[in-house]
């Protein structure tokens, strides 16, 4: 029981860690240190879908699964809904650079938006 919690709960984590690397971005608008944390965030994603690379979570995950018993995923929330976001069915090498590429240039985007802003305020500031 503990091994089937502590797996879907390397999943919710896994979940929150793709989210943050697609949109936390969007965090540094508000909080720019944030940045410091995500951009290395980032291109650990981009890389992770780039070079092939296997997140550390994963087999974590399934030697958790492997440990409670169960041979593959069965029944509840977390399989039904979140697994299918973290491993996406029929993901191919194509598509893992092309989620590279989508990442690397929505957080670019973000980004030139969160220098804008930071330029907007040191000219107001400059001006009063």
């Amino acid at each position: 029981m503990i091994a089937i919690l502590a797996a879907n709960f390397v999943v919710l984590v896994h979940l929150a860690f793709i989210l943050f690397v697609v949109l936390g971005g969007f965090l540094a608008l508000r909080w720019r240190k944030i940045a410091l944390v995500h951009l290395p965030c980032v291109l650990w994603g981009v890389m992770i879908e780039w070079v092939g690379w296997l997140c550390p979570l994963t087999p974590l995950e399934y030697r958790l699964r492997r440990l409670a018993g169960e041979a593959g995923y069965s029944g509840g929330f977390v399989d039904h809904y979140i697994m299918p976001l973290v491993y996406p069915a029929g993901l191919t090498r194509n598509m893992q650079i092309g989620l590279g590429v989508f990442v690397l240039g929505m957080n670019l985007l973000v980004y030139g938006r969160v220098l804008m802003v930071q330029q907007q305020r040191k000219k107001r500031a400059s001006n009063r």
